[in-house]
């Protein structure tokens, strides 16, 4: 199997479908050693420091990333809140932060209000950039999970049909899983969002040179009984520059106990988290939710890569 050859990982078009099956035979590994009596892996990154630099607010990225590197043995710096409690509040540039930060770790994860910032971070860096969030560009770790988590549940990814609904302009998850979902057949892609909020032209446009079906639709009932997963996003405020556009979004598509119903009984509903009122509580125990579960693969995916991007010869 091909090697694992990406120095950083900052957007999901560095990846193909070899670079992809690596990762998730990866991930594999590290699932069944977790929960090995004697694990293989648990000091494979004895020494190794990881640096979590996050300019924005995280839960699920931040904490699974700094519980991956500990379970492989290996320490983390970190910061909660690096654009207040970091140089950067005086005015360091990111090329800066990223330079001085090499010197101190052997890896940098990632997360910035700007897009675009990891892929500029990684031209600066002399050690592996993870992207762990831009703003409203990328977010490939997220996509990465994702992906993993449909294979594990619907067992191929050739030949899905996915609704992905709410943000589509800003959310940067919904941007990243359509990229990688451009190297798998037969795909087809519902674009459910508020006119507000609707997935870019240019996302489009990929979609459309690299053989993959969308379709933009406002009505989600109709999709529902259509797809093999259904894909919530929250309506994003601290995105939204117009407060009124905010509230023409939010709470426009809702998926409960009835919208369940319209659903093929092998479907699965994923969301990325943190969940707002996208997905009722009530809908948690229908073996179709599959987001508590998508947040735990998130470990493994994380485990993976930070193995595969420090362990190279």
């Amino acid at each position: 199997m091909r090697e694992f050859d990406l120095e950083h990982v900052y957007e999901s078009q560095q990846f193909d479908s070899e670079l992809l099956d690596r990762v998730f035979d990866v991930a594999d590994e590290m699932k069944t050693d977790l929960f090995a009596k004697q694990r293989r892996y648990s000091q494979v990154l004895k020494g190794k420091i990881m640096a979590s630099l996050f300019y924005e607010p995280s839960t699920r990225t931040r904490f699974s990333f700094e519980s991956a590197m500990a379970r492989l043995g290996g320490s983390t710096l970190t910061t909660e809140n690096a654009k207040e409690f970091s140089s950067a509040s005086k005015g360091e540039t990111l090329y800066d932060s990223t330079r001085v930060m090499c010197e101190y770790a052997d890896l940098i994860v990632m997360r910035h209000n700007e897009p675009g910032s990891a892929k500029l971070a990684a031209e600066a860096s002399s050690i592996p950039i993870i992207n762990a969030g831009d703003g409203s560009g990328q977010h490939p770790t997220q996509a990465l999970l994702d992906l993993y988590t449909i294979k594990d549940c619907l067992s191929t990814i050739d030949g899905l049909s996915i609704a992905m609904v709410g943000d589509l302009k800003y959310g940067r998850t919904v941007r990243s899983l359509s990229y990688l979902l451009t190297k798998y057949s037969n795909i087809t892609i519902y674009f459910v969002s508020p006119s507000v909020c609707k997935m870019d032209d240019d996302l489009k446009n990929y979609l459309t040179e690299n053989n993959v079906q969308w379709k933009d639709e406002s009505v989600l009932e109709e999709v529902l009984p259509l797809v093999d997963c259904v894909y919530m996003t929250r309506i994003q405020r601290e995105r939204f520059h117009d407060l009124k556009d905010y509230e023409k979004a939010a709470g426009k598509y809702i998926i409960d106990e009835e919208q369940v119903k319209l659903m093929k009984e092998e479907s699965i509903i994923m969301h990325p988290l943190p969940r707002v009122d996208e997905i009722s509580q009530a809908v948690d125990n229908d073996p179709r939710a599959q987001y508590f579960q998508q947040a735990r693969n998130g470990l493994f995916i994380r485990m993976a890569l930070l193995f595969l991007l420090l362990q190279k010869p």
